[in-house]
């Protein structure tokens, strides 16, 4: 656990695959992705350079280029694109990754085997005043979802008929990838309150369902944390009215791409959702959990802070960053404490500003922060 100013957080990391031991400066691999994402990673990159400035840690950003881009992909997985993210793997290095939209992202984690999404749902209360669900629900709430990555419906033969009238996607899983994340998910809970929500539908996914059901019997059978069963409807429909009853919470791939979208009424916005996709070897990107966007691309509307948040997770995570995870976290908190947001999360009074102003608010933030500490 890394705690400072009163915020703690657990490295996760500590139960997966370990990667090389990563030394200053630190390798960043930048993917700006669609849509409004080359605007939020230029505002995560600009409180990059700010924690920089605040202190003896260094930093050489990769620049991948334009994934994702319409027109440029076709969807996939560029081989050139590939081959960066591996250099930067190989360097020890971790990536940011822009909003995305086309299949590149999937491709993505495949290649690298990305197999495990964690997605962190905890309520600022700093943003009380603009939360889409009732006060008094959200009070102590801290979920960690978890997603498997790679396999399931997003990576099924797909495909349509001669005539084009039916299409078909399949959904498959092995014994092996079930119990890959579902012990990540329980070494995960030990960490936090042990107990372990695993989503399924075992009605309209029998056979798929009774081999996650039949995975987490086993790992309930250790004695040392505790499993729950829920439907996916019921566990969206929960995670939305009784998200206190929640820890942590594992899924499939479809599953748990549906619920944490829709589990992001905890935070007020999906502009404040993140996450990370972790792989064997400590390869590791990180990205926001909304979409493209491409209807705010360029307006300098969007929302910055899950990118920046994704950049914090970054820092502790892959790098051993702790206390400059910390500052930033602190640094977003007291912006929007003084009422200085986006549109989406403003509340009466606020200061409503773009993405640019809330960067910049976000940076002298940082500075304050750290100057504070060495003072």
């Amino acid at each position: 656990m890394s705690s400072s100013g009163g915020i703690t957080r657990p490295r996760w990391t500590t139960v997966l695959p370990p990667g090389p031991r990563r030394v200053s400066p630190f390798v960043v691999g930048v993917l700006t992705g669609e849509g409004v994402g080359p605007e939020v990673v230029g505002a995560a990159l600009a409180v990059l350079r700010a924690v920089e400035r605040e202190s003896d840690v260094r930093f050489e950003v990769r620049d991948g280029g334009d994934v994702g881009a319409p027109g440029r992909t076709g969807g996939g997985l560029l081989d050139a694109t590939a081959a960066f993210c591996a250099d930067v793997f190989a360097a020890g290095g971790a990536l940011v990754c822009g909003a995305a939209g086309g299949r590149w992202v999937y491709d993505l984690r495949a290649r690298f085997d990305l197999f495990c999404k964690l997605v962190p749902l905890r309520p600022m209360p700093e943003l009380a005043d603009a939360a889409v669900l009732r006060g008094d629900l959200l009070d102590g709430v801290d979920i960690l979802l978890v997603r498997e990555n790679v396999g399931g419906l997003y990576f099924g033969e797909y495909g349509r008929s001669e005539d084009g009238r039916i299409a078909y996607q399949t959904l498959t899983y092995s014994s092996d990838q079930v119990a890959r994340i579902l012990g990540v998910a329980a070494d995960l809970a030990r960490l936090r309150r042990g107990h372990v929500t695993v989503v399924v539908k075992r009605g309209g996914v029998p056979a798929v369902s009774a081999l996650w059901i039949e995975q987490a019997r086993a790992v309930a059978a250790a004695g040392d944390v505790a499993i729950e069963v829920l439907d996916v409807d019921n566990a969206g429909f929960q995670l939305v009215t009784r998200p206190r009853a929640f820890d942590l919470v594992v899924a499939p791939n479809l599953f748990g791409d549906v619920l944490a979208d829709s589990a992001t009424a905890v935070l007020g916005s999906r502009g404040l959702s993140y996450s990370a996709n972790f792989g064997p070897d400590g390869r590791a990107a990180y990205q926001t959990g909304h979409g493209a966007a491409h209807d705010l691309a360029g307006t300098d509307t969007a929302n910055p802070i899950a990118q920046i948040l994704s950049l914090a997770m970054m820092l502790r995570e892959s790098f051993g960053l702790d206390e400059a995870a910390v500052r930033i976290e602190r640094a977003v908190a007291a912006v929007v404490a003084a009422q200085v947001r986006t549109a989406d999360i403003a509340a009466p009074g606020s200061t409503i500003v773009g993405t640019r102003g809330l960067t910049e608010h976000v940076v002298r933030a940082l500075t304050t922060v750290a100057r504070a500490r060495a003072s």
